[in-house]
Protein backbone atom coordinates (compact mmCIF):
# COMPACT_ATOMS: atom_id res chain seq x y z
CA UNK A 1 0.00 0.00 0.00
CA UNK A 2 1.55 3.14 -1.15
CA UNK A 3 1.06 6.35 1.26
CA UNK A 4 -1.42 9.18 -0.09
CA UNK A 5 -0.22 13.11 1.01
CA UNK A 6 -2.29 15.77 0.85
CA UNK A 7 -1.29 19.13 -0.96
CA UNK A 8 -1.09 20.78 2.55
CA UNK A 9 0.53 17.90 3.48
CA UNK A 10 2.92 18.06 0.99
CA UNK A 11 3.62 21.97 1.10
CA UNK A 12 4.24 21.52 4.96
CA UNK A 13 6.66 18.77 4.99
CA UNK A 14 8.64 20.75 2.09
CA UNK A 15 7.87 23.97 3.46
CA UNK A 16 6.86 24.94 0.28
CA UNK A 17 3.28 26.93 -0.18
CA UNK A 18 0.28 24.99 -1.96
CA UNK A 19 0.12 28.09 -4.73
CA UNK A 20 3.80 27.06 -5.30
CA UNK A 21 3.00 22.95 -5.70
CA UNK A 22 0.39 24.24 -7.59
CA UNK A 23 2.59 26.10 -9.90
CA UNK A 24 5.15 23.83 -10.06
CA UNK A 25 2.41 21.06 -11.50
CA UNK A 26 1.22 23.72 -13.89
CA UNK A 27 5.18 24.12 -15.23
CA UNK A 28 5.55 20.49 -15.54
CA UNK A 29 8.51 20.17 -12.61
CA UNK A 30 5.80 18.39 -10.38
CA UNK A 31 3.42 15.09 -12.26
CA UNK A 32 -0.08 16.24 -11.70
CA UNK A 33 -1.46 13.49 -8.54
CA UNK A 34 -3.86 11.17 -8.97
CA UNK A 35 -7.39 12.25 -7.27
CA UNK A 36 -9.33 10.27 -4.06
CA UNK A 37 -12.78 9.68 -4.17
CA UNK A 38 -13.49 12.90 -3.22
CA UNK A 39 -11.58 14.74 -6.19
CA UNK A 40 -8.64 15.64 -3.29
CA UNK A 41 -5.05 15.18 -4.71
CA UNK A 42 -3.09 12.15 -3.60
CA UNK A 43 0.38 12.78 -3.54
CA UNK A 44 2.93 10.08 -3.18
CA UNK A 45 6.66 9.21 -1.30
CA UNK A 46 8.11 10.19 -4.69
CA UNK A 47 6.04 13.49 -5.34
CA UNK A 48 7.54 14.68 -1.58
CA UNK A 49 11.08 13.46 -2.86
CA UNK A 50 11.03 15.41 -5.57
CA UNK A 51 9.39 18.72 -4.06
CA UNK A 52 11.85 18.19 -1.76
CA UNK A 53 14.83 18.19 -4.67
CA UNK A 54 13.54 21.15 -6.06
CA UNK A 55 13.07 23.04 -3.08
CA UNK A 56 16.37 22.44 -1.74
CA UNK A 57 17.60 23.10 -5.31
CA UNK A 58 15.84 26.45 -5.60
CA UNK A 59 17.31 27.14 -2.02
CA UNK A 60 20.22 26.81 -3.44
CA UNK A 61 19.09 29.56 -5.80
CA UNK A 62 19.33 27.59 -9.04
CA UNK A 63 16.55 28.63 -11.61
CA UNK A 64 13.58 27.21 -12.52
CA UNK A 65 15.28 25.46 -15.91
CA UNK A 66 18.01 24.64 -14.45
CA UNK A 67 16.00 22.99 -11.47
CA UNK A 68 14.09 21.29 -14.28
CA UNK A 69 17.87 19.88 -16.40
CA UNK A 70 18.78 18.58 -12.69
CA UNK A 71 15.74 16.74 -12.26
CA UNK A 72 16.32 15.26 -15.77
CA UNK A 73 20.03 14.59 -15.21
CA UNK A 74 19.26 12.98 -11.61
CA UNK A 75 16.66 10.64 -13.36
CA UNK A 76 19.71 8.93 -14.98
CA UNK A 77 21.47 7.40 -12.95
CA UNK A 78 23.96 5.98 -14.86
CA UNK A 79 25.13 9.07 -16.30
CA UNK A 80 28.54 10.66 -15.91
CA UNK A 81 27.97 13.42 -13.32
CA UNK A 82 30.56 16.42 -15.41
CA UNK A 83 27.53 17.78 -16.61
CA UNK A 84 26.09 18.30 -12.87
CA UNK A 85 29.85 19.54 -11.93
CA UNK A 86 29.35 22.49 -14.43
CA UNK A 87 25.98 23.23 -13.36
CA UNK A 88 26.97 23.83 -10.01
CA UNK A 89 30.53 25.45 -11.09
CA UNK A 90 28.27 28.06 -13.46
CA UNK A 91 26.05 28.59 -10.97
CA UNK A 92 28.79 29.38 -7.91
CA UNK A 93 30.25 31.77 -10.50
CA UNK A 94 27.18 33.75 -11.61
CA UNK A 95 26.84 33.74 -6.95
CA UNK A 96 30.45 35.27 -6.95
CA UNK A 97 29.49 37.97 -9.61
CA UNK A 98 26.47 38.74 -7.59
CA UNK A 99 28.20 38.91 -4.48
CA UNK A 100 31.46 41.06 -5.69
CA UNK A 101 28.46 43.81 -7.58
CA UNK A 102 26.73 43.62 -3.68
CA UNK A 103 30.47 44.69 -2.71
CA UNK A 104 30.34 47.45 -4.67
CA UNK A 105 27.41 48.46 -3.99
CA UNK A 106 27.79 48.36 -0.23
CA UNK A 107 30.97 50.28 -0.67
CA UNK A 108 29.46 52.97 -2.85
CA UNK A 109 26.56 53.41 -0.13
CA UNK A 110 28.80 53.20 2.87
CA UNK A 111 30.48 56.36 0.97
CA UNK A 112 27.49 58.11 0.64
CA UNK A 113 26.64 57.97 3.72
CA UNK A 114 29.55 58.70 5.31
CA UNK A 115 29.82 61.83 2.88
CA UNK A 116 26.64 63.37 5.34
CA UNK A 117 27.02 66.14 7.44
CA UNK A 118 23.72 66.08 8.44
CA UNK A 119 21.90 69.75 8.61
CA UNK A 120 18.52 69.64 6.39
CA UNK A 121 17.17 67.95 3.55
CA UNK A 122 18.16 70.87 1.39
CA UNK A 123 22.00 70.19 1.93
CA UNK A 124 21.44 66.53 2.12
CA UNK A 125 24.79 64.58 0.08
CA UNK A 126 22.74 61.11 -0.23
CA UNK A 127 19.61 62.63 -1.84
CA UNK A 128 21.89 65.03 -4.15
CA UNK A 129 23.30 61.95 -5.36
CA UNK A 130 20.42 60.38 -6.18
CA UNK A 131 19.09 63.04 -7.98
CA UNK A 132 19.13 63.02 -11.78
CA UNK A 133 22.39 65.13 -13.46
Amino acid sequence: MTTAFTIGHLARATNTKVETVRYYERIGLLAAPGRTGGNYRAYSEDALSRLSFIRRARDLGFSLDQVRELLDLASQKQRDCGSVDVMALEHLAEIDRKLADLTALRRELGALISSCQGGTISQCRILEALAPR
